[in-house]
């Protein structure tokens, strides 16, 4: 259960985790704890949110590869076993899901009817990218109080969105959230480097996927991170 507001202190490695998974190969190992790390801290750290989990894509078919508690994991499977849900919506849609009345949603029944018998009000589901820039998680938000997660929603959003001209109020949102969307708009910025320099790399036609294997290879011979190596790229190509 998370800590009263006040009582816990953000401690900066959210956002770290965040920026260190959208600057990872999607191949490395790294990413399985850097989501364990993550669902742990935002159900920590962001004062509304009951409990929280990630989902993730396994054999075909979901699982909940981490989760602060058995309530997340039970709301997560109904999912799974409904194959619908905000989390595979955030998950496969690439976008945020945000529910801010699940009593009332009619598109997802067995998302809902899960929820509620466990008291959960609200839920929003963030997508969650490594290096190549594609959706590999979702982070999954459940609160039990109603209407506390909206202010969130609209920084996520936004965050997502660079070019959005939807204002959300930064001192409305409590330290944690505050954390989680810093983590959130450095992460994408970070995706439009590395895809920037993806594009360099593949500008003879040869496709972005080659264009990132490329920039793994680079950053795997030279022992740099792939941010660095992107960094690089893209001085070395300045006109």
């Amino acid at each position: 259960m998370n800590s009263p507001l006040g009582q816990v202190q953000p401690t900066g490695l959210l956002q770290e985790r965040l920026l260190a998974l959208a600057g990872t190969p999607d191949d490395s190992f790294r990413i399985g704890t850097d989501l364990v790390v993550i669902a742990q801290l935002a159900a920590k750290l962001i004062a509304p949110v009951e409990c929280a989990s990630v989902t993730s894509r396994d054999e075909g078919g979901y699982a909940t590869v981490a989760a602060s508690s058995d309530l997340a994991a039970a709301v997560d499977q109904a999912q799974y076993d409904d194959k619908a849900g905000p989390c595979l919506e955030a998950l496969e849609a690439h976008y945020p899901a945000a529910v801010p009345d699940i009593a009332a949603t009619m598109t997802w029944p067995g998302f809902r009817d899960t929820a509620t018998r466990s008291g959960l009000e609200t839920s929003l589901s963030i997508p969650l990218f490594a290096g190549s820039g594609t959706t590999v998680a979702a982070l999954n938000l459940y609160s039990r109080r109603s209407g506390t997660l909206s202010t969130l929603t609209t920084a996520v959003w936004a965050a997502y969105d660079p070019d959005s001209t939807d204002r959300w109020d930064h001192d409305a949102l409590e330290a944690g959230g505050r954390e989680l969307t810093a983590g959130l708009i450095g992460a994408v910025a970070l995706r439009t480097m590395i895809q920037r320099a993806i594009t360099v790399l593949s500008a003879d036609g040869t496709g972005p996927d080659h264009g990132y294997q490329v920039l793994c290879d680079r950053a795997a011979e030279t022992g740099a991170s792939l941010t660095d190596t992107a960094a690089q790229v893209i001085e070395q190509h300045q006109p």
